[in-house]
C-alpha cells in the first residue's frame, strides 16, 4: 500500500477518548476523556504509573484491545482519517506501513525460529511488495543506522545469538523498515541496562530526526522522558492530569499528582537526612474503586471537601502558555514553589564497628564447553566474582551498583549461604562464613543476614496469609516460647513495617504491590538480622511507592542498626540512600569509595560512563554525554588485561598497550577512595564532573 496523502495537520489526535473492558460482572473504564495530539516530527512523553491507562492508550491506537477491549467514547485520528471507522485490511495497511509500535520485551517481538534477514525483510516485501534484492538491501540500511557492529553477520544470526540491547535495536529497525510517520514505544528500554538503555535512547532521538518521524514515548521514568521528548502527558488512574511542554510541565508544574511524583524521586541534592524524598499518601486507585471528583483526591495534600470530589473535573487549559492544560480546579490558588513542610532533620546514623569484612573473595563456576547438550567436553570457567575486597560497619548502608552479568547477585548468594566462596574468606563478626552452606549455617548465622528480594509478587507463598508467613520465619528462627510469643511479634513486625494489624489475616494478592515489599521487609527482620542484603528492593515498584519503602528500610535501618547492602542500577536512589558505593563490572570491584567521592571526579572510567547514562528528571541539570561502545563481554571469556578495555574511551591515554595486558591494581586515591585503573595520576586528575547543575 502507498503512504497515506501527505497531510499538515496533526499526525495523531486523540479527542475525549475512552476505552472500557468489559467482563462477565460489569464494565471496567480503563481510559475516560483522554486527549492528546502529536504534530509531525514530535515527540510526546506519557508518563504515570502501572494501571493508570498508558499501554491501553497505545493500543487503542494500534485498534488491537482484544476481544473484551472497546473504545465507548472519543476518536483517535491518524493523519486526519477515524481509525474507529476504518476496515480491517485498511488498518492492517496503516500497521506497519505508517503506525509502528517496539514493545517493552524485544524477544517477545521477534520470532525465535526465524533469522533476522527475513524477519526485517518480511516488512517491505508485504506491504510494498518490493523484491527480495530491494527488501535486503533496505534491512542492512537499517541495521547499519541502528549501530549494529557487523551488519551483514547480525542479518544471518538467529534472536536467541544477540544480547538484549541488540535485539531491542533490531525491533527499532523492523519499526523503521517502512519509514513509518508515528512512532509508538511501549516501555522501549526497560528491560535494559542503564548504559544500553542511554545508547538505545541517543539511537531513538537521532532515527526521530533523520526519519522525520513523530513519536508517542510511554515511560514511568521521567528523566527518560525529559532527554528524549519535545512534550509530556501525565497520566493518573486512566485520565490526562498534565499536558504541556517538557520545559513548563518540569518547571511550572500545574498537578498536584504531577509535584508529587517529581517530590518523590531522588534528584540531585536530596539528601536522606536534611531534605528527604515525600512519599505521596495512600494507595492507587483500582478502576472499581475511583472517588468522585478528582480520581487523585484521596491522595491529594490540596483537597477541599465538597469542592474536589463535587463534580467530575474537566481538563483547562492554562492561559499564555503552549498548550499547557491541567485537570485540577485549584491550580490557580496553589503556590506550586512553596518549599517542602516534611519531618524534621534527622541526624546522620553513627556507624559502629565492623561486622563483615570480605578478603579476596572469588566465586567461580565451572560449565561444559556444550552445557546445552551435557557434553562431557572441555570445562570452562565463569569467574562471577574475582579478588572482592571490602567491609561493611554496623549502621552503615553500601550500596552495590553494576550492569547485569557483574556479580552482584551471586556476591550476595554467597553472603545468604545459597552458594559457597572458590577461594577468599567472609567473616561475620570474626567467624568465618564464606565456605558453609546455608543448610549448615547456624539459626543464629541465618538470622543475623538476611535478603529483601527484587520481586514481591514472586516471595511471598499466594496460599498462605500474611501473618502466617511471618510466623513461619519466626518459627524458623526457634523465637519465643510459644505461640502467642510469636503472634504478638508478629503484629510487632506489621507495626515496624507501617502496615494495619488487619493485614494478618490477609492474603497476598489482596495486597499491593508496595505493600507486598513491606511483608518481606517485615519477615527480612523476623530473626532480629543484623546485615539485610536488599537486592533491587524497589526497582519493581512505581515511583511513588518507592520513596515509601526507601524511607521504610531507612527509619528501620536507623532503629535496629542494621548494615545495608543495597544492590541496585538505579544511582539516583543509590546517591540518595547509601554512604559507600561499590561499583562492580565483570566480577571486579573497579571502584570504592563514600558516596560524594564515587559521584565525584577522578571516577573509575566505567563510573563516569554509568554516572553519564543515569536518566535526570531536572531541566537545570547538565551532563557529559558518553555513551559506551559495545556490549559486556561474557565472564566465561572475559577480555586479557583491564575487564573494562574493550569499552573505555580513556584506554588511549595507557602507554604500551597496558590496559590489554595486564590487570590493573586497587590504587587508594584517597583516603577510604580505591579505584582499579591504569591511569596516571595527571590523567584522573583532569576528569571533570559528570553530572552539574547548570548554575555551577
Amino acid at each position: 500500500m502507498s503512504k497515506l496523502s501527505d497531510y499538515d495537520g496533526p499526525i495523531l489526535e486523540i479527542d475525549n477518548l475512552s476505552i472500557s473492558f468489559f467482563t462477565r460482572l460489569r464494565e471496567i473504564p480503563a481510559v475516560m476523556d483522554f486527549s492528546v495530539s502529536v504534530e509531525p516530527g514530535e515527540a510526546v512523553g506519557l508518563v504515570g504509573e502501572s494501571g493508570c491507562g498508558k499501554s491501553t492508550v497505545a493500543l487503542g491506537v494500534m485498534q488491537d484491545l482484544g476481544v473484551n477491549g472497546k473504545i465507548v467514547g472519543g476518536s483517535i485520528k491518524f493523519k486526519g482519517q477515524d481509525l474507529g471507522k476504518l476496515s480491517p485490511e485498511v488498518l492492517r495497511d496503516i500497521r506497519g506501513n505508517e503506525i509502528a509500535m517496539i514493545y517493552q520485551e524485544p524477544m517477545a517481538s521477534l520470532n525465535p525460529a526465524m533469522k533476522i534477514a527475513n524477519q526485517l525483510m518480511e516488512v517491505p516485501m508485504i506491504h510494498e511488495g518490493v523484491s527480495k534484492e530491494e527488501a535486503y538491501k533496505r534491512a542492512l540500511e537499517v541495521v547499519t543506522d541502528v549501530k549494529l557492529p557487523d551488519p551483514e553477520r547480525i542479518l544471518k544470526s538467529f534472536p536467541h545469538q544477540l544480547s538484549g540491547g541488540q535485539q531491542q535495536r533490531i525491533v527499532i529497525a523492523m519499526a523503521l523498515m517502512s519509514k513509518p510517520s508515528l512512532l509508538i514505544l511501549d516501555e522501549p528500554t526497560t528491560a535494559l541496562d542503564v548504559t544500553v538503555e542511554a545508547a538505545v535512547v541517543d539511537l531513538v532521538k537521532d532515527l526521530g530526526k533523520k526519519y522525520g518521524t513523530s513519536m508517542l514515548f510511554i515511560s514511568h521514568n521521567l528523566g527518560l522522558v525529559l532527554e528524549t521528548c519535545d512534550r509530556i502527558c501525565v497520566m493518573y488512574s486512566g485520565e490526562a492530569v498534565e499536558t504541556g511542554s517538557i520545559q513548563d510541565v518540569f518547571n511550572q508544574m500545574q498537578h498536584p499528582y504531577t509535584q508529587a511524583l517529581f517530590r518523590s524521586i531522588p534528584l540531585p541534592g536530596a539528601d536522606k537526612n536534611a531534605r528527604p524524598l515525600v512519599a505521596i499518601p495512600g494507595n492507587f486507585p483500582l478502576p472499581h474503586e475511583r472517588p468522585d471528583g478528582c480520581n487523585f483526591g484521596p491522595r491529594c495534600t490540596y483537597f477541599e471537601s465538597n469542592r474536589c470530589d463535587a463534580q467530575k473535573i474537566e481538563m483547562t487549559e492554562i492561559e499564555k502558555t503552549d498548550r499547557h492544560s491541567t485537570r485540577c480546579i485549584k491550580f490557580k490558588e496553589i503556590d506550586w514553589i512553596a518549599p517542602i513542610t516534611k519531618s524534621e532533620t534527622t541526624d546522620e546514623i553513627e556507624l559502629g564497628d565492623v561486622i563483615l569484612k570480605i578478603d579476596n573473595l572469588k566465586k567461580y563456576y565451572e560449565v561444559a564447553a556444550n552445557a546445552l547438550f551435557g557434553s562431557s567436553g572441555d570445562k570452562r570457567v565463569v569467574k562471577a566474582n574475582e579478588t572482592l575486597s571490602f567491609e561493611a560497619r554496623e549502621g552503615e548502608t553500601l550500596a552495590i551498583v553494576g550492569e547485569s552479568g557483574c556479580g552482584k547477585s551471586t556476591l550476595a548468594k554467597v553472603l545468604m549461604g545459597l552458594e559457597t566462596a572458590t577461594d577468599g574468606s567472609v567473616l561475620l563478626d570474626n567467624n568465618s562464613i564464606g565456605s558453609i552452606p546455608i543448610e549448615n549455617r547456624t539459626t543464629e548465622a541465618v538470622a543475623d543476614i538476611q535478603m529483601v528480594f527484587q520481586n514481591p509478587f514472586d516471595t511471598l507463598n499466594p496460599s498462605m496469609t500474611v501473618g502466617r508467613q511471618i510466623i513461619r520465619a519466626l518459627e524458623i528462627f526457634k523465637f519465643g516460647k510459644s505461640d502467642k510469643d510469636r503472634n504478638e511479634r508478629m503484629l510487632e513486625l506489621l507495626d515496624l513495617v507501617k502496615l494495619p494489624r488487619e493485614f494478618a489475616e490477609r492474603m497476598p494478592r489482596q495486597l499491593s504491590g508496595g505493600q507486598k515489599q513491606r511483608v518481606g521487609i517485615a519477615r527480612a527482620f523476623a530473626g532480629g538480622a543484623r546485615i539485610v542484603v536488599a537486592d533491587e528492593p524497589v526497582s519493581a515498584l512505581d515511583v511513588s511507592v518507592q520513596a515509601a519503602v526507601t524511607d521504610l528500610l531507612m527509619e528501620i535501618q536507623r532503629n535496629e542498626k542494621t548494615t545495608l547492602l543495597f544492590i541496585s542500577h538505579d544511582l539516583s536512589i543509590v546517591r540518595y540512600l547509601s554512604d559507600r558505593v561499590m561499583v562492580m563490572y565483570l566480577g571486579h570491584v573497579v571502584e570504592l569509595g563514600t558516596t560524594d567521592q564515587v559521584f565525584a571526579p577522578p571516577y573509575h572510567p566505567y563510573t563516569e560512563a554509568l554516572l553519564s547514562a543515569v536518566p535526570i528528571a531536572d531541566t537545570n541539570v547538565e551532563k557529559e554525554h558518553i555513551v559506551l561502545e559495545g556490549d559486556i563481554p561474557s565472564a566465561m571469556s572475559p577480555p586479557s588485561g583491564c575487564p573494562f578495555q574493550t569499552r573505555c574511551r580513556w584506554k588511549k591515554d595507557v602507554p604500551d598497550s597496558l590496559c590489554e595486558r595486564e590487570i590493573p591494581p586497587q590504587r587508594d586515591i584517597t583516603t577510604g577512595h580505591q579505584i582499579k585503573c591504569h591511569l596516571s595520576e595527571k590523567k584522573l586528575a583532569e576528569m571533570t564532573p559528570v553530572i552539574k547543575l547548570a548554575a555551577e
